[in-house]
């Protein structure tokens, strides 16, 4: 049974947009735990192109002056499950969330591929509910932030950790997925990344993109003083 949830008029007001189809509202904070008739995840997956439309849109706009090759690290850092997850939390979607009993108690609420899939599917039902406008005026409101924080282009950590490899005669950094397990709705791919020197390193994340990324990030830890 799910708990008793926050009246909707509370997130609603954080949100600072007024989702008139409620139910479409309470669609995009069902996770497919709870068996209703619909869960959060075709909407999901809608909100995930709207936002990467809006934030790249907006990128070309801000940075005419760069290059593909720029803007698709600031594209990559602006739309990631991570950064999803962590506007979820301002936005507290966690407590609204509706989840089979089980998964709440696993501490579902909080995690962050769980706060990033409803955070896309919440970006959805504006754009279904008041059309584009207002979808691209709530992410650009929501995202604002770190749109000011990026100052000069993000560096991702695979490219990075390329060109040190390449910079030292060796070959590309192998990715391998080492393990994968959860359930199908909410998966966790681990990678391990090895370079030709033998130094290598693990991470784990909820798509196998995150998981190259982390894995690159923290291998660039450990070889940073490297020569």
């Amino acid at each position: 049974m799910v708990r008793h949830l926050p009246p909707l008029t509370d997130l609603q007001a954080r949100l600072g947009q007024t989702i008139d189809d409620t139910a479409l509202l309470r669609e995009a904070l069902t996770h497919s735990s709870a068996k209703a008739a619909v869960s959060n995840e075709r909407l999901e997956f809608l909100g995930d192109r709207v936002l990467n439309f809006v934030i790249a849109d907006a990128l070309v706009a801000r940075y005419p002056g760069e290059s593909e090759g720029q803007l698709a690290p600031r594209l990559n850092a602006l739309v990631s499950r991570e950064t999803c997850a962590v506007i979820a939390e301002r936005l507290d979607l966690g407590p609204h969330m509706i989840m089979a009993k089980a998964e709440a108690q696993s501490g579902g609420r909080r995690k962050p591929a769980l706060l990033a899939n409803a955070m896309e599917a919440v970006i959805a039902a504006v754009y279904l509910d008041a059309g584009m406008p207002s979808a691209r005026a709530f992410v650009l409101d929501h995202w604002a932030h770190l749109f000011d924080a990026q100052t000069a282009a993000p560096v991702d950590p695979k490219t990075a950790l390329q060109e040190w490899a390449q910079a030292r005669g060796q070959a590309l950094p192998h990715y391998e997925t080492v393990a994968q397990d959860g359930p199908d709705h909410a998966p966790r791919f681990t990678v391990r990344v090895t370079l030709d020197n033998g130094r290598c390193a693990e991470a784990a994340a909820a798509s196998k993109r995150a998981a190259e990324r982390e894995s690159a990030r923290l291998l660039l830890d450990v070889i940073g003083g490297a020569a």
